[in-house]
C-alpha cells in the first residue's frame, strides 16, 4: 500500500525552501512512499524529485489562471501560468494528466481558489476535487469541499499543500500501488484519506521563504 502526499511544494514555488534531496529524505522517515509534487508554476521540482527518489513521484503543477489555481497531475510539459481557466485545462488533458481542483471553497484563500464562475465553466473536464487540505483553516470549508465533490459524483484527493519540510505527510491517503493514470483512479476509489490540519502559524514560513530568498536574489 502507498501512502500518498498528493499536493506537495519544493524550493522551485516561490514561498518555499524545500530542497528535493531534503523531501526525499523526510519522506523516507515518515513512510510517506508516494509524492505528488505541485509547485506554483513549474514543473522542475518534480523532475529533480522524480529522478531522485526511490518511491512513487506525480508529476505535478499548481497553475495560477486567470481564474484562479489549477493542478495539473501526471504531467510531461510545464504549463504556462495566466492563462483562462478553460485553456489550462485543455492543456492538462492534451498531456493526458488529470485535472484538479486544489482548496476550492477556503474563504481565506480569495485571490488563488478558482472562481465560482470558473469552477462551472470547467466542470465537465475536471477529474479530482482536493476535499481536504492541511493548511485549509476552517473545517467547515473542508466539508463543503467534501460534499462538492460528492454531488459531481467526483473523486477526491487530500494534500498537506507542504511547503515546509515538516509539513510533509500531515494528510496523506492509503491507497493502492498504481502504475498509469487510469490504475491511479482506481487505486483512489479504494483508498482511505488521513486528514489532520497544520497549525495556523506555518503561513509565517511562506512569509519568510519569499524573504530569504528576495535577500539571497540580491546577495
Amino acid at each position: 500500500m502507498l501512502k500518498a502526499d498528493l499536493h506537495v511544494h519544493t524550493c522551485h514555488s516561490k514561498d518555499s525552501t524545500s530542497s528535493p534531496d531534503l523531501i526525499v529524505r523526510h519522506c523516507l522517515e515518515v513512510g510517506i512512499n508516494c509524492l505528488a509534487v505541485t509547485d506554483h508554476n513549474s514543473i522542475d521540482g518534480a523532475l529533480e524529485v522524480t529522478r531522485i527518489a526511490p518511491f512513487e513521484v506525480i508529476v505535478g503543477e499548481e497553475m495560477m489562471t486567470t481564474g484562479g489555481e489549477i493542478i495539473g497531475l501526471f504531467l510531461s510539459e510545464l504549463i504556462p501560468p495566466r492563462l483562462c481557466p478553460e485553456e489550462t485545462v485543455a492543456r492538462i488533458k492534451a498531456q493526458g494528466g488529470l485535472v484538479c481542483i486544489p482548496h476550492p471553497f477556503d474563504r481565506f484563500r480569495p485571490h488563488s481558489r478558482l472562481s465560482r464562475d470558473s469552477l462551472e465553466k470547467i466542470m465537465p473536464d475536471i477529474d479530482l476535487i482536493e476535499v481536504f487540505n492541511s493548511r485549509t483553516y476552517l473545517l467547515r470549508d473542508s466539508k463543503r469541499a467534501m460534499k462538492y465533490a460528492q454531488s459531481h459524483g467526483l473523486p477526491g484527493i487530500v494534500g498537506s499543500d507542504a511547503h515546509v519540510i515538516r509539513e510533509i505527510g500531515r494528510s496523506y491517503i492509503e491507497m493502492p500501488e498504481f502504475n498509469d493514470v487510469e490504475q491511479f483512479r482506481l487505486a483512489l476509489s479504494k483508498g482511505r484519506m488521513v486528514m489532520r490540519k497544520t497549525g495556523v502559524f506555518i503561513h509565517f514560513y511562506n512569509v519568510r521563504n519569499r524573504i530569504v530568498k528576495r535577500l539571497k536574489r540580491t546577495e
